[in-house]
């Protein structure tokens, strides 16, 4: 389930986690990633599966 499935937006995101919308933007775009720790925060807030957040390559 992504932040969509739980009507949440990615601004609610940032700022649950602190981070700025331009840090949440490059994060979805793939231009910049977040540290792990990061993702295992996003995970519990989103209540999901941390894999759930990395792209698989198969």
């Amino acid at each position: 389930m992504n932040i969509i499935e739980q009507n949440r937006t990615r601004k609610w995101l940032a700022k649950t986690i602190g981070e700025n919308k331009a840090t949440m933007s490059r994060w979805c775009t793939n231009e910049t990633q977040s540290s792990v720790e990061t993702f295992v925060q996003i995970a519990k807030i989103l209540n999901i599966d941390t894999g759930y957040l990395f792209n698989t390559t198969k």
